[in-house]
């Protein structure tokens, strides 16, 4: 091999490894979110990387070291060889290709590849002969192979594992955590044959101290990352269901849930609204293809029927509890504190709350809807909702939605202070069971 760039040379696993270590080839990660730029800007403190996203102002934002999801600060960018693109030119200097594109559903909870295959789209005008291609977003078992392959082949005409080699490697990132990052998580890789899984385990164990474990094949690495977030949502779907009961018998369910955490195989899940981009959706992504193969998953589309109507719940409980209290429901207002999907995280895809809102607004409520973390800008886009600059007064309820930090540092006092002499302190995450004493409480 030369010293200058190759970007043509038909190599072999062994030698494209090397090229990239001695940085003579690059890596390229499509689709800069959550999950590709951090990969991304871990794998430019050693190689040579294009990461390229089609949104023109994200693109601009990291070209000037900001993360347009605000999870990572400056200094991240910084000492990191990589070129911000969102030219599909700009990809014919990558080898090794790595897809971390969003994959959600539709309105009728059915795959949206869209994204997926418009990234295999772009690879496929620039894939040359011994190039690999990676894909990392969570799909159904057969993705890989039965939708995207098709794709790469039909636009660089050539012929998958002959001529280029293809992987999947789920991702595993959790947004808003510190300490489980991508370097500290346990790395799921599979090829397309046993070259493509030895090439595609080093190129990962350079970022990945926790190691990296090599599935028997494409689609088991593509059932294992879905199952993950099925399994976490029925158990979820488990406790949002005992809450209900539980609220039935007048029985508190935190209280149960302490109790029964003493025992040692105890699974420590907890009720609440299950939204976000994974566990929300991906188990829909499963039974899409089980319900093509002839059957009809019972208890995955139970769980998600239960999860989803959880929204519902809380503003019915809501109404009612306003009720008992003697408020006239259509002149009260209720401030719902948190939109996004999870505590500590500005994203709010697929969140819960919105639901939530707009269910208390279909009954008349007035709802104030603040968070410290979302854009004012992506909620009012995205849902219709708008984002109060501040929290008020008068409030007959108030909704703690999002157990965001800031609003761990509150006090019984403090609620009192915004609320009406007779309003009420619903805690979705049962955040302060058994610390609110002076104020009519519920939680799941």
């Amino acid at each position: 091999m030369t010293n200058k760039t190759i970007t043509t040379e038909k190599l072999s696993g062994t030698d494209l490894y090397q090229a990239l270590i001695d940085k003579k080839v690059k890596i390229a990660v499509i689709g800069l979110g959550y999950v590709g730029l951090p990969i991304a800007l871990e794998f430019a403190k050693q190689l040579s990387v294009i990461g390229f996203d089609i949104n023109k102002q994200r693109i601009a934002m990291m070209q000037e070291g900001i993360d347009p999801s605000r999870e990572l600060v400056a200094t991240d960018f910084e000492n990191k060889d990589i070129l911000f693109t969102h030219n599909v030119d700009d990809l014919q200097e990558a080898r090794f290709y790595i897809v971390a594109v969003p994959t959600p559903i539709n309105e009728h909870k059915i795959p949206n590849l869209k994204a997926l295959i418009s990234a295999s789209t772009n690879i496929g005008s620039v894939l040359k002969q011994g190039d690999y291609v990676v894909f990392e977003s969570t799909v159904y078992p057969g993705c890989t192979e039965e939708d995207c392959i098709p794709v790469l082949e039909k636009l660089s005409g050539l012929k998958a594992v002959t001529d280029f080699k293809i992987g999947y490697s789920p991702e595993r990132i959790n947004p808003g955590d510190k300490e489980h990052t991508i370097s500290k998580i346990t790395k799921v890789v599979s090829g397309c044959d046993a070259e493509s899984l030895e090439v595609i385990a080093k190129v990962y164990e350079l970022i990945v101290e926790a190691g990296v474990y090599r599935a028997s094949s494409i689609k088991v690495a593509e059932a294992a990352k879905v199952i993950e977030n099925t399994q976490r949502d029925l158990n979820i779907a488990l406790m949002n269901e005992l809450s209900i009961i539980f609220d039935k018998m007048n029985i508190n369910t935190p209280d149960v849930l302490a109790a029964a955490g003493t025992k040692w195989n105890f699974l420590r899940f907890f009720p609440g609204l299950v939204g976000g981009h994974c566990i929300g959706v991906d188990p829909y992504y499963l039974t899409y293809k089980s319900i093509q193969l002839g059957y009809k998953p019972q208890i995955i589309l139970s769980g998600r029927r239960i999860n989803d109507e959880m929204a519902a719940y809380v503003a019915k409980k809501t109404v009612q509890q306003l009720i008992q209290l003697g408020k006239n429901i259509g002149q009260t207002k209720v401030l719902v504190m948190g939109a996004t999907f999870k505590e500590n995280v500005s994203d709010i895809r697929n969140s819960k709350v919105a639901q939530l809102v707009e269910e208390l607004q279909s009954f008349f409520i007035n709802v104030d809807l603040v968070d410290p973390h979302a854009s004012t800008k992506e909620v009012e886009h995205e849902y219709g909702l708008q984002l109060c600059p501040e929290i008020g007064k008068d409030y007959d309820g108030i909704i703690l939605a999002v157990k965001h930090e800031e609003y761990l540092q509150l006090d019984e006092p403090y609620f009192k202070s915004i609320l009406k002499p007779d309003g009420i302190f619903i805690d979705i995450k049962g955040v302060f069971n058994h610390q609110i004493k002076d104020i009519p409480y519920w939680t799941l």
